[in-house]
């Protein structure tokens, strides 16, 4: 740790101590530790957890952190994303409070209610022929409609405002997109498209070398692979669903969503993940939310559904998942 990171996380320990004392009028609140980035403390059962940078996507990693130390209960705090962290906390049945830092005044968080995925703009959705014949795969979410090969984002239809106009720019990512307009823009899409294709098919399969094309978007192979192949979770139909929260782009793993069909009719939600992902079962507990909003009477009859590669089956994922209030159950594919 860096002398200026070590300051910053000494800073944020004393922050939450004072919070925390504060708040309950105690002078006998101990010291906190380093909870990176971050801060945390226990005082008599509670586990206090300060979370900074990108907080709404770590009330699982606050929640290991309190399980670990034995606490009964978890005070979480932070200074943004509050309205996330109270609707998914919501969902468990293990006493959790959010609480937000205002100065040094914590009120307590209220629940942000669920948004609304838009559909993409009529004249967006003219391009889905044009992905289709590049050979990827149209997926709309959140008012974006995007052609994924296996789960990978290779074109994204744009709208351009200085030019006002719109079009299917190719490539993964926007730097990549905007490289290939630069170095190939005279090239019709649906060709260039289909070069790309084939060049992320062939890394993007079981068993294939470590490549980076096949280690982005992890977590949306696995639901390419379930839509491929829906019997390996038990399914006669998987489908694309759309998430909780838009994706704020391609470098970050985020779990993805889907709804999977048996073969009596019945829908569950199911959610994939790959890696290390501690917040894995907040955010599918966020997503049954979102897909019932969506679509009531999903999930009846069935619990919640939460995929990973083998390799990534963790035991912390499954004591998160135990304390849910709602039933989840843990796959595994190879």
């Amino acid at each position: 740790m860096s002398d200026d990171d070590a300051r910053r996380s000494r800073l944020q320990q004393l922050k939450l101590r004072a919070l925390v004392r504060d708040h309950l009028g105690d002078d006998t609140v101990g010291e906190a530790e380093e909870f990176a980035p971050g801060a945390a403390l226990v005082h008599g059962d509670v586990a206090w957890v300060l979370l900074v940078d990108r907080p709404s996507e770590r009330l699982g990693a606050a929640l290991a952190w309190a399980l670990r130390r034995g606490a009964a209960s978890v005070g979480v705090i932070a200074e943004a994303g509050t309205g996330v962290l109270a609707r998914r906390a919501a969902e468990f049945d293990q006493p959790i409070s959010v609480w937000h830092a205002d100065g040094r005044a914590l009120l307590p968080g209220v629940a942000e209610p669920l948004v609304t995925p838009a559909d993409p703009p009529p004249h967006h959705d003219e391009f889905r022929d044009l992905i289709v014949a590049g050979g990827a795969d149209p997926v709309a979410e959140h008012g974006v409609l995007v052609g994924e090969v296996r789960g990978l984002e290779v074109c994204r239809v744009v709208d351009d405002p200085h030019l006002d106009t719109t079009r299917l720019e190719v490539g993964v990512g926007a730097h990549d997109r905007e490289a290939f307009q630069m170095l190939h823009g005279d090239v019709p899409a649906v060709d260039s498209l289909a070069r790309i294709v084939d060049t992320v098919r062939e890394h993007r399969r079981v068993g294939a070398p470590q490549h980076p094309l096949n280690r982005l978007a992890a977590e949306r192979f696995v639901r390419w692979r379930l839509i491929d192949e829906p019997s390996l979770v038990d399914m006669v139909t998987v489908i694309v669903a759309p998430p909780p929260v838009p994706r704020v782009n391609l470098k970050d793993p985020v779990p993805c969503t889907a709804i999977g069909i048996d073969a009596a009719g019945r829908r569950s939600v199911i959610v994939c993940t790959s890696g290390v992902d501690l917040d894995v079962i907040p955010y599918a507990a966020d997503a049954r939310l979102a897909a019932e909003a969506a679509e009531p009477g999903v999930g009846e009859g069935s619990p919640l559904v939460v995929v990973s590669p083998a390799r990534d089956r963790f035991a912390i994922t499954e004591e998160l998942a135990a304390r849910l209030a709602r039933p989840a159950e843990l796959r595994s594919v190879d």
